[in-house]
């Protein structure tokens, strides 16, 4: 049977790369999607997820993830998690250990701890310096009494995996926008926004603006898109149109959003509403390379 696995931004290579040897030598799509997460989560170069990422207004790094299995529809999430480098495989304990989808804050940090999960520190001297940049700028935009936008950045790692056996998972691991206000949450660990999947049909996930995302459930749309017969690329630029669309005529304005789908066939597809969106896959038929996303027309 066949595989694929995809996941947002280029950043996800390498770990794809790796997972895509898992999975078509018969590895778990679960596994997999673990694997391109933990890859992210653990360099030090992305800075919105995981290890080095621009901490919150406060200086500290607060972290989500979500895990999701497509035979069963389980679901594993954690939020606003400080101190531990790897919050998607703390939310994948969640997922078979506990009957809870989501752990958020000290209690999800508590449950890591009794799991035997270390904690450890987030912050490089990369992610302290960019912190006091903008904490500097901040101040000196409202000494002149200019309004300062805090959130920066909020690129998600979002991935989707169909292995061998025909069973499919998603996964999700980001330190939301950098500067954001402590305890504040996106669409990433959220099901059927940030991600979302049914292995009778495909999966989702998403990468963007959470605040906007969020607010039209965006990956269980994609999903359900799928279940109507669209192929993957397809039901993510369907699914990326509607949000954009609906958000302009009910707010006036639209952040970024992209996404990236596949089918339990072992298709895969993405889309965008803005320029510079490429995403990493690999499948039976495709070695692990990166594609680059044309934005929809608005």
């Amino acid at each position: 049977m066949g595989w694929c696995i995809i996941a947002t931004w280029k950043f996800s290579l390498a770990g794809i790369t790796a997972a895509a040897k898992l999975v078509g030598e018969g590895g778990s799509s679960l596994d997999a999607v673990e694997m391109v997460a933990r890859y992210v989560e653990d360099d030090p170069s992305v800075e919105s997820v995981g290890y080095g990422a621009i901490p919150n207004v406060d200086g500290e790094i607060e972290l989500d993830a979500a895990i999701m299995e497509g035979d069963t529809l389980s679901i594993g999430a954690v939020m606003c998690v400080k101190g531990y480098r790897n919050p998607v495989s703390i939310a994948r304990r969640v997922l078979e250990d506990t009957p809870h989808n989501i752990l958020v804050g000290r209690g999800a940090e508590d449950f890591a701890a009794r799991k035997g999960f270390e904690k450890t520190m987030l912050l490089n001297c990369q992610s302290i310096e960019k912190w006091l940049e903008k904490k500097a700028e901040a101040g000196e935009r409202l000494k002149k009494g200019l309004d300062y936008k805090v959130p920066m950045g909020h690129d998600t790692v979002g991935i989707v995996s169909l292995d061998t056996l025909g069973k499919m998972a998603s996964a999700t691991s980001t330190s939301g926008t950098g500067m954001k206000l402590g305890g504040r949450v996106g669409d990433s660990p959220l099901v059927g926004s940030g991600f979302y999947v049914d292995s009778y049909v495909g999966g989702a996930a998403a990468t963007g603006v959470g605040e906007d995302i969020m607010r039209c459930c965006t990956c269980f749309y994609a999903v359900e898109l799928m279940r109507e017969g669209y192929s993957p690329g397809e039901a993510a630029e369907l699914a990326v149109k509607k949000t954009h669309k609906r958000l302009l005529e009910k707010r006036g304005r639209v952040g970024n959003i992209a996404i990236v789908c596949a089918d339990n066939k072992g298709n895969f597809g993405g889309a965008c509403n803005h320029q510079g969106f490429e995403y990493a896959a690999a499948s039976h038929n495709c070695p692990p390379r990166v594609y680059m996303v044309t934005p929809i027309d608005g």
